[in-house]
């Protein structure tokens, strides 16, 4: 009898990681134990960053892990998993983030747009991976998820006074707490 090989598991993902140019961290997920500390994580970003940012390939094998990547202007996404994930699935991951981040900041992704929309991104991020678990890999579908929950803006920015008053639902049900 062959020996088999590991057990599937749904927790494909290890990391999810957005570098700029110098290969500074942006945006980091670490998804299981593999980097379990700060200097951990940050010693394979400085060596995933200085294996591929002057290659044109979108694939790399490095420490044991198999890693997809991709750049957009002056930014590095990258999608980790163990060297037996399927690449077809990491990639569907990079290419469905990537689409849906484009989406969210309706121009091609560059840093000083990511930057002023984090919370977009992070949400982006959570909607497709969670705990390393692929979630979603249809941007269209991320961006449905993500328009419903944001809820449309006030006027004039009265969220914050409306919510320390508890005046929204007032407003709502007509009455404006004032009595004759």
């Amino acid at each position: 009898m062959e020996p088999a090989g590991p057990e599937p598991s749904l927790y494909t993902v290890k990391a999810l990681l957005i570098l700029d140019s110098l290969g500074q961290r942006l945006l980091a997920k670490y998804y299981d134990g593999t980097f379990p500390t700060a200097k951990e994580q940050a010693a394979f970003e400085r060596n995933i960053f200085s294996k591929t940012h002057q290659t044109g390939g979108e694939i790399a094998c490095l420490e044991g892990l198999t890693v997809v990547y991709r750049s957009s202007v002056d930014l590095f996404f990258y999608v980790v998993g163990g060297c037996q994930e399927n690449v077809l699935m990491l990639s569907a991951v990079l290419a469905c983030l990537l689409d849906a981040l484009s989406h969210l900041l309706r121009k091609e992704v560059e840093k000083r747009w990511l930057l002023d929309n984090m919370e977009g991104t992070f949400l982006v991020v959570d909607e497709i991976v969670d705990r390393g678990v692929i979630l979603e890999s249809d941007p269209q579908q991320v961006i449905q998820r993500l328009s419903l929950r944001a809820p449309e803006p006030a006027a004039y920015g009265f969220v914050l006074f409306d919510y320390l008053s508890g005046s929204s639902e007032r407003r709502d049900s007509g009455d404006t707490g004032q009595h004759e």
